[in-house]
């Protein structure tokens, strides 16, 4: 349901202002008029009739004889000539659609309003001011922010486009959209659910992949795809990744940092982040460079807090600040020190260091995403060979976090005599690679189970945050 815009928190015993334009008309009440129909039709009318109603209002600007108190509403936000309310109208009435038709599976209505915007003739003469108004909104809409936002809701029903290499991240493209509280509460609940179920998917096809590639069984079966734009390289990756175990896994590390920090001055804790981060990176180069570059910021971040026992609240917005430096400090272009890493070739490491912030900070797990979103969409104006580097990091960053999700489980199983600490290429073909559901993944499938690890022949599992 719409939630009542006029309702009032408790303990208020007069009625809220309403929101007037410059010519007197009460914009949020012609706004609850058109969700409330929208959702009065989509609930009781076939989509193509839907459809048909939403033309009528929204682009045609037609009235008809069951719309008319709504053509009344479009034509008060109109002549108001406050386009920024018009366009929050337009984008809450797709969501609610969006919303209904995802709950009945009706995917294709969703595709067919989203294409409702493509084919418009914007450039059509009319002598109509009020339409002349509408069309030039729409125009400036489908250039917009908002409009790129609505067709990634397309990634799920495979209508997106597949061609560019940014559709592979999706699931973090929709991260701002639910985190921007200047969003119709149908678009962040929409983009919650939408992005959760696409990392679902991922986690479900990477498993189901390395599970089958590995087997002789299965080894010619091509019904489980690669889901990551790393090629057959991508079950090495898994291993690199996976055979981290025993005391100094990253999970344990965490726990030993947190339990050794626990109230200890914010002065302190910012010195021994800074060793916790680059512990057991055997890269020498890289571990200069971040500890250099992150030296100079921390050593100034919340100086007034420098006394003061380290607290929840200190440590998430230290990691953020972290994530910040790591990735992009505007929050439009990569900062400085992320080109500096990756330059070098430090993909995997850089990753790494994100995944120890958020083994630490759960709760910055949001702020990494949507970051990891920013650079994306920076990066999404470059073809795929342009920019090759930095794929190669979204791709190390989508698998990781995948491997080191709650749900999944990967164990590695030694099938030769080999040095636990050899990495090398020959010493990883000795291992094979298992991956196992600890719970139910919800994904739009119906697969049979992952084969299961016997416990007893398996390695010991990294603990669960």
């Amino acid at each position: 349901m719409i939630r009542d815009v006029f309702s009032l928190s408790e303990g208020h015993q007069t009625e809220p202002r309403p929101k007037l334009s410059k010519l007197g008309f009460d914009t949020r009440h012609a706004q609850e008029i058109i969700y409330q129909f929208l959702l009065e039709l989509v609930r009781k009318q076939p989509p193509a009739k839907v459809l048909l109603e939403f033309k009528q209002l929204f682009i045609d600007y037609d009235s008809s004889s069951g719309n008319v108190e709504v053509i009344k509403a479009i034509s008060n936000l109109i002549f108001s000539n406050n386009e920024n309310d018009f366009l929050h109208t337009l984008k809450r009435s797709c969501y609610i659609l969006i919303n209904n038709w995802d709950t009945s599976r009706n995917y294709s209505s969703i595709k067919a309003l989203v294409d409702l915007f493509s084919d418009l003739k914007i450039n059509k003469r009319t002598l109509s001011p009020a339409l002349s108004r509408l069309r030039a909104w729409l125009a400036n809409f489908i250039q917009s922010q908002d409009y790129y936002e609505l067709k990634l809701f397309l990634a799920k029903y495979g209508y997106s486009d597949k061609a560019h290499w940014s559709s592979r991240y999706t699931s973090y493209l929709l991260v701002p959209q639910y985190t921007n509280l200047n969003n119709p509460v149908e678009q962040r609940e929409a983009a919650r659910a939408l992005s959760k179920k696409l990392k679902d998917q991922f986690k479900f096809d990477l498993a189901m992949y390395t599970a089958r590639s590995q087997s002789p069984i299965h080894h010619k079966d091509k019904t489980h795809k690669n889901p990551t734009g790393l090629g057959d390289d991508v079950l090495r990756f898994i291993k690199m990744i996976v055979v981290k175990r025993g005391t100094f896994s990253y999970v344990n590390l965490a726990n030993i940092f947190l339990e050794q920090t626990r109230n200890i001055k914010y002065q302190d804790f910012k010195y021994s982040l800074q060793k916790y981060l680059v512990f057991s990176v055997g890269n020498k180069d890289f571990v200069e460079v971040l500890n250099r570059q992150l030296s100079e910021k921390s050593e100034v971040l919340y100086e007034s807090y420098h006394e003061q026992r380290v607290n929840e609240a200190l440590i998430l917005r230290t990691s953020n600040k972290i994530i910040d430096y790591l990735t992009t400090e505007d929050q439009q272009e990569p900062s400085a020190l992320f080109i500096l890493l990756l330059s070098q070739g430090n993909h995997l490491t850089l990753v790494i260091v994100l995944l120890k912030i958020i083994l630490i900070c759960p709760n910055s797990r949001t702020h990494l995403e949507t970051c990891i979103a920013k650079l994306i969409k920076y990066y999404a104006d470059y073809s795929e060979d342009e920019c090759q580097w930095v794929v190669n990091f979204f791709e190390v960053f989508n698998i990781t976090f995948a491997i080191h999700a709650d749900n999944v489980q990967y164990n590695l199983i030694k099938m030769s005599t080999t040095s636990p600490d050899d990495q090398s290429e020959a010493a990883l073909e000795t291992y094979r690679v298992f991956s196992q559901l600890r719970e139910c993944v919800s994904v739009d499938t119906e697969e049979e189970g992952l084969p299961q690890v016997d416990e007893g022949r398996g390695q010991e599992a990294e603990g669960r945050r």
